[in-house]
């Protein structure tokens, strides 16, 4: 596997990372998954006979493919606290009923969280994951919505301080209470072009560049770096374009991500789909059985076994491997790539609106590129309807036989 003319990362930047990389692995990262499943469910056209590996996170994406009809989702993620936070999903989903079940994962917390966790959950999950809800069960035994589960971990902890800013003034917090409240599309931009004249402001913008603010929202060095180098506004610059197309042209009635980001909870009209009640019972029916947690690296997982494998998942992994893992990267492919079946697919995100680093992936003397089909016209399609909006572009990759 080689490598060839990629840059190499400054002394900062690589000091970042390892500092990144060290509270990444002891820390929750992500309390929901940023990554819309409405868009993968048309990219990857699931069913019974799909095998999918999927880069865990907080584990939401991993229940939807379920419910969108995938036989089996390997939830792969080397950070055991992501693990952690699915694993008391699975657990809740069999033992709990829908009310008990979206006051913990849809209000951010219930007042009988201890009691739930001591009595059903907390024996399901694997020793690892045990001792981590065993130091933090008060983040699910929140009554109030200043004590959610989504204001814990790094991006709950960004949530929060978006939150402090916007309650510091209470016309600002109005706006967009009544923005999120808007049932059609012209009443939201109406709103939202309210909001923004008091949100935008210089102090904000200045910010939204500090490095520590990019690594609370789980943006590490390398990302950062593209967004600069492919947005002409930088990542101010492209944090506002993306927030205001979302909330201009994209209707926010069942946008859940942003919801919680904004509030700390969900609403059983807004959720993601394992929260819904019909989702839920699905789930509980047997459906949760096809999801499997694994702490492990891709490469790991794939190395360890021979199944086929018709669908994978790789978020935006890419672009830091890119950077500071290349020979790491080449490996993971040689894995995917041997475990994938003739149809398979690929589907990731990108901080840049074409990656460089993907034409110099190799696997062998094989450009990795030179193996896949790129179905750019439905991503570009796709990538416009995405409710988050934080990517800079989506990838749909067929595998040439």
């Amino acid at each position: 596997m080689r490598w060839r003319s990629a840059p190499s990362p400054s002394l900062l930047d690589r000091m970042h990372n390892r500092a990144f990389g060290m509270l990444a692995r002891r820390n929750l990262l992500y309390n929901a998954c940023w990554e819309d499943p409405l868009l993968d469910r048309v990219a990857l056209d699931l069913d019974e006979d799909d095998r999918v590996v999927v880069i865990a996170s907080a584990g939401c994406n991993a229940l939807d493919y379920v419910l969108a009809g995938a036989g089996r989702v390997d939830a792969v993620d080397t950070n055991p606290c992501q693990v952690a936070l699915l694993e008391l999903k699975l657990a809740g989903i069999r033992s709990l009923s829908w009310h008990d079940f979206f006051d913990l994962f849809g209000r951010g917390g219930s007042i009988h969280g201890d009691e739930m966790y001591h009595d059903t959950l907390r024996r399901q999950l694997s020793p690892q994951a045990r001792r981590f809800w065993d130091r933090r069960l008060g983040w699910i035994c929140g009554a109030t919505p200043q004590r959610s589960l989504y204001w814990r971990g790094f991006s709950g902890l960004a949530a929060r301080l978006v939150r402090m800013w916007i309650d510091r003034d209470p016309a600002l917090r109005a706006a967009i209470d009544d923005l999120l409240a808007a049932q059609t599309l012209d009443e939201q931009r109406e709103r939202y072009d309210r909001v923004s004249a008091r949100l935008w402001t210089p102090f904000l913008e200045k910010v939204l560049r500090k490095r520590s603010v990019l690594t609370l929202l789980g943006v590490p060095s390398s990302q950062r770096r593209e967004i600069e180098r492919s947005h002409e506004g930088g990542i101010a610059g492209f944090i506002r374009s993306a927030i205001d197309h979302v909330f201009r042209d994209i209707p926010l009635k069942d946008n859940y991500f942003w919801r919680v980001y904004l509030t700390g909870s969900y609403a059983h009209d807004c959720c993601p789909s394992y929260l819904t009640r019909t989702g839920f019972y699905a789930l509980k029916a047997g459906l949760v059985d096809r999801v499997h947690p694994h702490v492990d690296t891709i490469t790991d997982f794939l190395e360890a076994g021979d199944e086929p494998i018709s669908r994978f998942v790789l978020l935006d992994h890419m672009d830091w491997m890119s950077w500071y893992a290349p020979d790491a990267l080449g490996a993971e492919w040689t894995g995917i790539l041997r475990r994938a079946t003739p149809d398979a697919r690929v589907i990731f995100r990108s901080a840049s609106p074409e990656p460089r680093w993907l034409r110099r992936v190799r696997v062998g003397e094989d450009r990795v590129v030179d193996r896949l089909h790129f179905d750019r016209d439905l991503a570009e399609s796709l990538h416009h309807q995405d409710r988050v909006g934080t990517y800079a572009s989506f990838h749909i990759a067929h595998l040439v036989a």
